[in-house]
């Protein structure tokens, strides 16, 4: 197994049920997107969520990707930026309860929070206040924290500091080290277009998006031709296309298609996208081909969007495990 090492935004996840899209369009949230909200606004809405029934559960793209992992079990590795606080500490037990190898930077301000918007057919949209995480910096990025590690996977949230992605990219290539790169959110590949083009031909081996972000960074509506795009890129891309599956290609290969499951109960799909990444990682660590890496990816991603938050049952872990050991080489 690949020794796999996680950085990203260290979020606590505060989730709720809506009905309609009026909160989000008050506080000018892109519906089924990321959006970052400011201090006051996050305190405006923490309110407003009170009245909503919220439940917490940690977060994070890389985060959420990280614990799916160790709960494959594998041990990774996650570096982030918490506060002193309350939901910092529940954000560094929950992970070292599972078994993750913690490099988490500890501050004085509020740990980060993804309020995350679920609709009634389990699309969700986050107005995210990134608090402590914002704080972590290009300096912090030490050869250290790649010790005894083959693979880091970051994700695109990330790219509200440039002079850090890159620090993190350039440091793993200069090691030797594959990257990883979830693309994110749809909005912030438009709003950073050049700079992914950069750090993906430059630095990045495998690259996670969906179909609006993949068109983003392609600027291509078909699947199969963005696909194709982003291999030409990169030396592995892959394509998550929700009820029609994914699909992967290595740089000059052949389209691997892998249909999805019908789901009759999706409730939130709120970290659907790690789920998927960190099931491919653990079959790509594990030596397994494109089919069993998009197999794998699917069956986690589907599991998950069929409960509230970004945590799964014992029972329902215990079940993708043993499916897990199928694709081991």
């Amino acid at each position: 197994m690949l020794r796999i090492l996680g950085i990203g935004n260290a979020l606590v996840d505060v989730s709720v049920f809506v009905h309609d899209d009026t909160l989000l369009e008050r506080h000018r949230l892109h519906k089924g997107g990321m959006t970052l909200i400011d201090e006051e606004t996050e305190r405006v809405i923490e309110q407003e969520m009170q009245a909503l029934n919220p439940q917490m559960s940690t977060g994070g793209s890389t985060g959420n990707a990280m614990m799916a992992l160790a709960s494959l079990g594998a041990r990774p590795t996650y570096v982030g930026r918490i506060g002193n606080d309350e939901l910092g500490r529940f954000f560094r037990e929950a992970g070292t309860r599972q078994g993750i190898c913690e490099k988490l930077i500890t501050c004085d301000e509020h740990t980060g929070v993804a309020n995350t918007f679920i609709s009634g057919h389990g699309e969700r949209s986050f107005g995210t206040h990134l608090g402590a995480a914002m704080g972590l910096r290009a300096e912090d990025i030490t050869e250290d924290l790649f010790e005894n590690c083959d693979l880091v996977h970051i994700e695109g949230y990330l790219v509200q500091n440039h002079e850090l992605m890159e620090k993190i990219c350039r440091t793993a290539k200069e090691l030797g080290l594959t990257v990883s790169l979830d693309l994110g959110s749809w909005n912030i590949v438009n709003e950073n277009l050049e700079f992914f083009h950069h750090i993906i031909r430059e630095y990045v081996n495998l690259v996670f998006a969906n179909r609006e972000e993949a068109t983003a960074l392609s600027g291509m509506e078909d699947a199969a031709e963005s696909l194709g795009y982003i291999a030409s890129m990169t030396d592995t891309a892959i394509v998550k296309m929700g009820k029609k599956g994914a699909s992967a290609m290595h740089n000059g290969g052949e389209r691997v298609v892998m249909p999805a499951n019908k789901i009759e109960n999706v409730i939130d799909t709120t970290a659907a996208g790690d789920y998927f990444a960190a099931g491919f990682l653990y079959a790509y660590g594990n030596g397994a081909k494109l089919e069993s890496c998009l197999d794998l990816g699917i069956t986690l991603s589907e599991s998950i969007i069929q409960v509230v938050g970004t945590r799964l049952s014992d029972e329902a872990w215990e079940a993708n495990r043993r499916y897990a050991r199928r694709v081991r080489v």
